[in-house]
């Protein structure tokens, strides 16, 4: 079947982080697929077509919404991108013809989305094919941000074993669980290892694990210590963001300021930008459970995760029991160097082929993904979203999820939600970055002072 000429095909992404954004936006881009089957009104057989993708990008206005500086640092570009509201946003896709729409969001935001989406499109013959899933490990409320997730036409799960976790919990509940689909991180990639000279160590630290100012100043206390132990080796702290910036998590005490009260060695550099160019000369990778971590076995850069805290639900580390990659600071700063076990490797979804950038199974991660919505998009038609929560099933949790984002309980705008009709003026725009501003350092400066004052 001949392909007729090329045809865009439009992509939204929702987003309300940096790291959010950064994962949906390559997500798009690995689940469009370059050729689909439409059917024709001037004939009675359908047409294949060759796509490209027209990528428009929102972010979800919000505590996280991602400064200038951090959407450059991602590198992910836009036909277009702006900042808007849920309910904004709503009313823009009620407006605009999308074929696909990526729901880049904590599971709260989804869930409202699919109810907002489900009354944007009542009457509609036609809409895009709605996509959701993790930017990372799921190692914390797997059935809460499930459940959330649930009434995406797909639910992508990035691994072999996040895709059996994912349908045992809908298929536990009742739910349809045909929509979880297996992919794999879309930010794998990058050179295969090479050492480094000098040897290069780094440690990819969280915004919230650990929380406490006793956990983060025993890190990074051991961090500099290994550097003094090592003067050959450079060593690198991977900061996430800046003061007064927010990524997908919190972080009431950066490690900069912790820093700034430390003599620190030559060797010991505070380091920033993208993480897939830190790896390029990395040699060892060391963090409590970053998602960096997965990245880096999937380039074979020796990787550990460290247990000097415990491993606990609570730090994330426990998700990575049965990999190899377990240690403390007391044994790298002895020269251990973790061996990762290949076969837990693999149900990551990681270090899967030959060579981290191509061949192997990664290369083929997205297929059936693509597959699916290559599907859903010949049907022409799709039925409206159903998701598991409804004001029958959760009477007494859906409307707290929905009123977060100004929804009524069946999806509609609640009276005095932010309009979408125009363009908010000059004086407007100061006024909401003020806000944001005011609201960030409240967060971040003001909030973890009080809480410290309540513990005294």
């Amino acid at each position: 079947m001949p392909a007729s000429t090329a045809k865009s095909l439009r992509v939204a992404v929702l987003a309300d982080s940096d790291t959010r954004w950064k994962w949906g936006a390559l997500t798009a881009n690995r689940i469009t697929p370059s050729e689909f089957t439409v059917s024709s009104e001037s004939t009675e057989s359908p047409k294949s077509v060759e796509s490209d993708i027209r990528l428009d990008g929102f972010l979800l206005r919000g505590r996280a919404t991602p400064t200038a500086r951090q959407l450059e640092e991602v590198g992910v570009r836009a036909d277009s991108l702006r900042e808007v509201t849920a309910v904004e946003f709503l009313r823009e896709m009620a407006k605009e013809s999308y074929d696909i729409l990526v729901l880049a969001l904590v599971g709260g935001g989804v869930q409202a989305m699919l109810h907002g989406l489900a009354h944007a499109w009542q009457g509609r013959t036609r809409r895009p094919v709605v996509v959701t899933g993790y930017v990372g490990v799921v190692y914390e409320k797997l059935a809460d941000g499930l459940l959330l997730r649930h009434g995406a036409d797909v639910v992508l799960a990035n691994s072999r074993q996040d895709a059996e976790r994912f349908r045992a919990v809908y298929e536990g509940v009742g739910a349809d669980a045909s929509s979880v689909t297996e992919v794999a991180l879309p930010f794998l990639g990058g050179a295969a290892y090479e050492k480094n000279d000098p040897y290069t160590v780094v440690f990819a630290a969280q915004p919230s694990v650990p929380e406490s100012r006793k956990d983060r100043t025993y890190l990074l206390d051991r961090l500099i210590g290994h550097a003094r132990r090592h003067p050959e080796r450079e060593v690198l702290l991977k900061l996430r963001s800046k003061p007064g910036e927010h990524t997908t998590h919190i972080e009431e005490l950066p490690y900069q300021k912790l820093a700034q009260k430390e003599d620190l060695p030559a060797n010991f550099r505070l380091v920033y930008g993208n993480m897939g160019e830190v790896l390029d000369r990395t040699d060892l990778l060391v963090t409590v459970s970053s998602t960096a971590a997965l990245e880096s076995l999937h380039r074979r850069i020796p990787t550990v995760v460290l247990t000097d805290l415990g491993v606990r639900e609570a730090l994330g580390n426990h998700h990575f029991v049965g990999s190899g990659c377990l240690a403390s600071w007391d044994q790298l700063d002895a020269g251990h160097e973790p061996a990762p076990d290949a076969e837990w490797v693999s149900r990551q979804g990681v270090a899967a082929g030959d060579t981290p950038s191509g061949g192997g199974s990664y290369a083929t991660a997205f297929d059936e993904a693509r597959e699916r919505i290559t599907g859903l998009l010949a049907t022409g038609e799709l039925p409206p979203l159903a998701p598991y929560y409804t004001p029958v099933t959760a009477p007494g949790y859906l409307p707290g999820v929905l009123a977060r984002h100004h929804l009524a309980p069946d999806g509609s705008p609640l009276p005095g939600a932010p309009a979408a009709d125009k363009a908010p003026s000059p004086v407007r725009q100061i006024v909401r970055r003020a806000a944001r501003g005011a609201y960030r350092h409240g967060v971040q400066r003001v909030a973890p002072v009080i809480r410290r004052m309540g513990e005294l």
